[in-house]
């Protein structure tokens, strides 16, 4: 009879399932990427994984909200380091060319996850919208600390940035998002 699985266990095969599977929707997109697929990455039977994750749409979430979390307190980290409220906001944009020319970088796991599954997953759609609604909010805190009311005008500017650089390529569009919003925020 098998050793019952500890908590560790647990935690440990539930990390390297996310980090798989993380990688493979990342990379390829979601539909494109079978069970088989993720099971074969994570070396995790399928019977395991679905008691992780009931189904598919599960798995695509819980990818989603733990990427969440890592996203946000990484550019969190980055920015906060800015003493002075502007160059704090334009640190993000800093912190987005970095992200851009990173080897593999495909744009926004949130957008990709939207626009293949968002008309047809409840689940899917919440949760982008969550990330959104949630960087948003974090993004207008470090705005509104500067006093100038364009916090969705530079929201729009980031958001636009990340689009353009998935589909170029290229870190470029971070710098002119940049510029743009220091205008905005009256700097020369």
């Amino acid at each position: 009879m098998p050793a019952p699985l500890t908590e560790e266990r647990n935690r440990l095969d539930r990390a390297a399932l996310l980090d798989a599977a993380e990688r493979l929707f990342y990379e390829r997109g979601v539909q494109a990427v079978g069970m088989d697929e993720v099971r074969a990455v994570s070396a995790l039977p399928l019977k395991r994984i679905y008691r992780f994750f009931p189904g598919k749409e599960d798995l695509v979430v819980a990818v989603l909200r733990r990427r969440d979390q890592r996203w946000r307190e990484s550019l969190a980290a980055f920015v906060e380091l800015v003493p002075d409220p502007r160059e704090r906001v334009l640190a993000v944009f800093d912190w987005l060319a970095d992200w851009f020319a990173e080897p593999g970088f495909r744009g926004c796991a949130w957008i990709n996850a939207h626009g293949e599954l968002g008309s047809s997953s409840e689940a899917v759609l919440a949760e982008v919208r969550s990330h959104k609604r949630a960087f948003r909010e974090q993004l207008a805190e470090w705005v509104g600390a500067t006093g100038a009311p364009v916090a969705e005008q530079v929201f729009l500017l980031v958001e636009g940035a990340i689009v353009t650089a998935g589909i170029s390529g290229d870190p470029e569009p971070a710098r002119h998002a940049r510029a743009a919003a220091a205008a905005l925020l009256g700097m020369p």
